[in-house]
């Protein structure tokens, strides 16, 4: 089977290398995807999530027959009762395939052979090249070689980078476009580490765009002891070595979410912060100078339903194995994630505490008073936390709700057991009673795991 396997990818990187042209076509030839041929010249990598068919970029296959081979693709998934959408496409797609469009962010684009210009003509890149370089941070390219050979001080070096870096995310590990697999087809990668006192502080694995005479900055690490500048130092290095040998063409990805996107993600955006800092990496890339930014669409086909479909079909083929089942494990692997959603969830608790409706569940209008002034302190402490971690504060948020729990059972067993009338009241009650103790239990649990926090 493995040979059966390494035989199709080699067919997959042959066709790649004659019509690779998606940024992010090369990552198609890693594990994960399965493969629909048509005819010598033409296959689509795709990801089957049990009910949608979900593509890596556009088709490969010449230019002039993509709206043929998107088409019979179609018609196949159909037959296996799939839907179809297309991820991360770039513009070149939909000119060609009456496809709808849904844009979902941005990546930068560089031609190499310009970037001594933007050095030249941006004082916060000479700034950053000048610490990296004053703190001792040197840059060199890896050979092969070095990675594929475990135990080399290369290959440790970035193993150990690589495994606090996973360590920091907010999100459990994805599959899909975004795997950390910088040794797969390592002999086509352009990798480079930025070193200090002999120990790997980043690492950048570039991958080819063959169409486009470019490369596309796959993964690009940095550990949080690495000083300011080391990435930067990274991109630099890259980016004279493709002007070097006359490449035409960089990115560094999609920044998700940002530019031109419908309101509805952007307000995805905004709720989304504590998972993934969307405006944190799009200014990142933005202070790099890109000399322009493309649009990254996901499509779907003219008949298809709606965009929600097809955004719900691109965020289970990211998450292996179900967004459920990978929405727990983010939340048990991160605590203050558990802590944004307690914070969310007591915003609308406190809202019905006010409401007079709620004022027969407490003993006198000042009391009800004094819950909804103790509850919106928690809401603003909590959020205080999740914006930036103090051991201190979640002691302190931890004690108050401990003493919270205390006398809502306190009170609960004194005024409200002897008037509970029905279900709604069992119900509240135990609402009130089991909510802050698990709260407290969860920042009791966040305070003692440090590692699992995000840097």
């Amino acid at each position: 089977m493995r040979d059966s396997n390494e035989a199709v990818r080699a067919r997959v990187l042959e066709l790649l290398k004659r019509h690779g042209w998606n940024a992010t076509s090369f990552q198609v030839v890693e594990p994960g995807y399965l493969y629909w041929f048509d005819g010598d010249d033409a296959c689509v990598a795709y990801v089957d999530t049990g009910w949608a068919w979900v593509t890596a970029g556009a088709p490969i296959a010449p230019v002039e027959r993509l709206a043929e081979v998107t088409a019979r693709f179609q018609a196949r998934a159909a037959e296996e009762g799939r839907r179809v959408c297309f991820f991360a496409v770039e513009q070149r797609l939909l000119q060609a395939v009456p496809l709808r469009a849904l844009t979902i962010g941005e990546q930068p684009v560089w031609d190499p052979r310009y970037w001594e210009r933007s050095v030249r003509e941006s004082r916060h890149l000479r700034e950053q090249l000048r610490r990296a370089r004053a703190k001792g941070v040197r840059v060199r390219e890896v050979s092969a070689r070095e990675l594929e050979t475990p135990g080399s001080p290369v290959r440790v070096g970035v193993d150990r980078l690589m495994a606090r870096w996973l360590e920091s995310r907010r999100m459990a590990p994805m599959g899909f476009l975004v795997q950390l697999t910088p040794y797969e087809q390592v002999d086509e990668r352009r990798s480079f580490v930025a070193e200090r006192d002999g120990e790997v502080v980043a690492f950048l694995s570039a991958v080819p765009v063959y169409a486009r005479n470019g490369w596309f900055v796959q993964h690009l690490l940095r550990d949080r002891r690495a000083p300011n500048g080391t990435v930067e130092t990274l991109v630099d290095a890259v980016m004279r070595d493709a002007a070097a040998e006359g490449r035409s063409y960089l990115t560094l990805g999609l920044a998700p979410l940002s530019g031109a996107v419908p309101g509805w993600l952007r307000v995805a955006r905004r709720l989304g912060k504590p998972f993934y800092d969307f405006e944190g990496l799009r200014a990142f890339k933005t202070r790099l100078r890109p000399h322009a930014w493309d649009h990254i669409h996901l499509a779907r086909p003219a008949a298809a339903s709606g965009a929600l479909a097809s955004v719900y079909d691109a965020l289970s083929a990211f998450a292996q194995g179900g967004l459920l089942r990978f929405g727990g494990v983010t939340l048990l692997c991160r605590p203050q994630l558990l802590v944004w959603l307690l914070a969310v969830l007591l915003v609308p608790w406190t809202m019905l505490l006010a409401l007079p409706t709620t004022t027969p569940y407490f003993p006198s209008r000042l009391v009800q008073g004094a819950w909804v002034l103790f509850d919106v302190g928690l809401t603003v402490g909590l959020f205080s936390l999740v914006r930036r971690w103090r051991r201190g504060l979640a002691s302190l948020l931890a004690s108050a709700i401990s003493a919270d729990a205390c006398v809502t059972l306190l009170e609960a067993v004194l005024y409200n057991l002897p008037r509970v009338r029905g279900p709604v009241d069992w119900f509240v009650m135990a609402v009130a009673v089991l909510g802050p103790s698990l709260a407290a239990v969860l920042l009791l649990w966040a305070r003692e795991h440090p590692t699992l926090q995000p840097a």
